[in-house]
């Protein structure tokens, strides 16, 4: 818990207390009956000395209300000492029964709101016993003598307790006001700590997405240009040329994934367009797999009446599409890839269909625990964000399908770039 200074409330109390003791104590030895001032001087002297060294040695403007209060040293042993001092002073000066007082607002702070009330209780008896006895004559009024005390010990113990309850409640607001505070920071680290974990999700994603998809393009040109080295020279050039072309390609993708800006493809035309030029790439990336029995065939088609969209969902939908067709190279082994983009007045669904070899979905989880297989969960992840849904069908030797549906939320969007798109209309184009 962070400490906190005694309230200005406490340290007020404690000062006035302090002012108002030496006053009185001085007026007492003033007023004294002569013949008895310097022995009157003696006691209050001693009695100063005793509240002095109690006040050092207690320390009350420094302790917390909540502190257990009233043990026989030195608090009893103050308290005690200085009642002893001005029954003596009291005796020798009758001035000094307005010491009281102030003795009594001290007891109850020093002893607590138990024990200080039986002292307070004591003092007012015995300033009750001099008012009768000593200083009431034959014909005065014993009612003075008598309420006097007893409001002054009312006065006392209400303030004290007043006081203290709301250097309590006062605590109790700055304790909560700390917990808060703590909490606060408590929050704003996981908070730190979950953008972080989504950062590092999302350039997993993007690095898969364009880097690793093109890396494994070059890689698979350049294998096919040293197939070709030695029997046809003319084509290992050409496909050289093509992987020097794919790793600018990649160059720039990773400079657009450092400064968290759109993909290439979006840069130089509109989502259409850049899922045509994904689609080229990748058929001309199959081609040169010598792993693969047969070429394969990609088409885009757009249906619906096309608009533009947040750059964000634009994005994010080439890079479900890149991250899908990826996936058809790589495991479908399929002839034939189609690629449809469909405009509903409040969403947009992308569909990715191959007649590929399938597979099982359920061993996705395992491919993940192998070091494979993060083509759908970083898919998954992306839509989620987006607040969109996904759906995939895929049967072994059955292909497989890939439906993409989220959101455009057109009455809150960005602002979207506006490209010549042309006119609105439907097209099929064979890749």
């Amino acid at each position: 818990m962070i400490p906190h200074p005694m309230p200005s409330a406490t340290r007020g109390l404690t000062l006035g207390l302090d002012v108002l003791l030496t006053t009185l104590v001085v007026v007492a030895v003033v007023q004294a009956p002569s013949g008895r001032t310097w022995q009157a001087a003696v006691v209050a002297v001693v009695l100063l000395a005793v509240y002095l060294w109690g006040r050092a040695a207690v320390r009350v403007h420094e302790r917390s209300v909540d502190t257990p209060r009233g043990g026989w040293w030195p608090d009893a042993a103050w308290v005690a000492g200085l009642l002893v001092a001005w029954w003596v002073l009291l005796w020798l000066s009758p001035a000094a029964l307005w010491i009281a007082f102030p003795f009594m607002l001290l007891q109850m702070h020093v002893l607590g709101p138990h024990r200080g009330v039986v002292a307070v209780a004591v003092t007012t008896a015995v300033a009750v016993a001099e008012g009768l006895l000593v200083q009431a004559g034959d014909g005065d009024a014993w009612t003075g003598f008598v309420l006097g005390p007893v409001l002054g010990a009312c006065v006392a113990v209400g303030v004290v307790l007043g006081i203290e309850a709301f250097v309590r409640e006062s605590q109790t607001r700055q304790r909560t006001v700390d917990e808060l505070t703590q909490a606060r920071r408590h929050l704003a680290q996981a908070e730190r700590e979950m953008a972080v974990t989504d950062e590092r999700a999302r350039l997993a994603r993007d690095i898969h997405d364009t880097l690793a998809q093109s890396l494994s393009a070059i890689e698979l040109l350049l294998r096919a240009a040293g197939d070709a080295l030695g029997s046809d020279e003319e084509k290992a050039r050409a496909l050289v040329g093509q992987a020097r072309g794919a790793a600018r390609d990649s160059l720039a993708e990773a400079r657009r994934v450092v400064q968290d800006l759109t993909p290439t493809d979006l840069d130089r035309t509109a989502l259409l367009g850049a899922l045509r030029a994904v689609a080229d790439r990748i058929a001309g990336t199959s081609d040169t797999d010598a792993g693969r029995r047969r070429p394969l065939t990609v088409s885009v088609h757009a249906t619906g009446r096309s608009r533009p969209l947040p750059v964000p969902l634009e994005t994010a939908l080439l890079r479900v599409a890149q991250s899908a067709l990826a996936n058809v190279v790589e495991h479908a082994d399929a002839g034939r890839a189609q690629v449809t983009l469909t405009y509903e007045p409040d969403a947009v669904t992308l569909d990715v269909v191959d007649d590929g070899v399938g597979f099982d979905p359920a061993a996705i989880a395992d491919d993940r625990s192998e070091g494979r297989g993060f083509g759908i969960p970083a898919i998954r992840s992306r839509v989620r964000e987006l607040g969109g849904t996904l759906a995939l069908e895929a049967t072994p030797g059955g292909g497989t399908a890939l439906a993409v549906t989220v959101p455009t939320r057109e009455s809150t969007r960005e602002p979207t770039r506006e490209p010549n798109r042309g006119p609105t209309r439907d097209v099929e184009d064979a890749r």
